[in-house]
């Protein structure tokens, strides 16, 4: 009787062992990628990075993240990392129900063995060669004693106004957006895609005057409502023009991380006089990822 005990004891003991192993022998197996990026920000509280990866053409995450301080590693699937061919980090919503990347996509690099060089270039512009103008004017009122409180971004030394922006097209999800830094606080001059166009808030901007709208070109006058802790009219002389790039949508007031050009107008600046831009403190960013 007893030896029957022992030996119904140890077939148990085998069927707990052999379902053990079998489940061990389904489940995936996980491997690590680490990110290691140089130049992101902070995105606040309704929006987080999330990385992907491209296998068999299609995305599949790798999680998200608000911290910008790397490395940071991430477990994913081993089969699905080693299948991999590109790497992608995008903007999302903090809550977000679209399993899919959403169009403001910052970063991109295929895979060469175990790493991938990524960058903004191609998924957000080449801002290499980018370069700007601009001149003080308030065309929005009928003032002449406060020209140097408006900056309009355009070119008429030929006699007639073109373009004074040379900037590429961007990706989607993305937008470039005018600022003027008076006494430390960027105030924006408006958001725009097109260098040739009016910016998005030409007709209803809380800064211009009553005299129209101003020219066709990105540009702003600010000569009243100005923000807490300003005073409009203004002299933008001595203060900072800024272009930026700023995700689409966006929930900040602060210009984003790209920032391709950027100039401080001269003491001396003479009103509707071009003054060319130079370079901005970030143009592109990048880093590497490793699996």
């Amino acid at each position: 009787m007893m030896t029957r005990k022992m030996i119904l004891a140890f077939s148990i003991i085998g069927l707990l062992i052999s379902s053990c192993s079998s489940d061990d022998d389904n489940s995936s197996a996980t491997a690590n990628l680490t990110l290691n990026l140089d130049g992101l920000e902070e995105l606040g509280n309704d929006f987080v990075y999330e990385g992907w990866i491209i296998v068999d053409g299609s995305p599949v995450s790798t999680g998200v993240f608000s911290s910008v301080t790397f490395p940071q590693s991430f477990t994913v699937d081993a089969a699905q990392l080693d299948l991999a061919t590109t790497f992608v980090l995008s903007i999302e919503p903090a809550v977000d129900d679209d399993p899919s990347p959403a169009e403001t996509k910052i970063l991109v690099g295929d895979f060469s063995g175990s790493s991938a060089n990524v960058n903004s270039k191609a998924l957000v512009g080449d801002f290499s060669n980018s370069s700007g103008k601009y001149f003080l004017a308030t065309p929005t009122d009928t003032d002449d004693t406060n020209e140097a409180s408006g900056v309009w971004f355009l070119d008429n030394t030929s006699g007639s106004a073109v373009a004074g922006l040379d900037l590429p097209t961007l990706g989607d999800g993305w937008k470039y957006e005018g600022w003027a830094v008076i006494n430390g606080q960027p105030v924006s001059t408006g958001t725009f895609t097109s260098v040739s166009a009016a910016d998005d808030n030409a007709s209803t901007s809380p800064y211009k005057g009553g005299a129209g709208d101003g020219p066709p070109f990105p540009g702003e006058d600010f000569l009243q409502n100005a923000p807490s802790g300003l005073s409009f009219p203004t002299d933008l002389k001595g203060k900072t023009i800024v272009i930026s790039v700023e995700p689409s949508p966006d929930n900040s007031n602060l210009p984003f991380t790209f920032k391709p050009l950027a100039h401080m107008v001269p003491a001396n600046a003479e009103n509707h006089t071009v003054i060319s831009m130079g370079d901005g403190p970030v143009k592109e960013i990048s880093g590497s990822v490793t699996r």
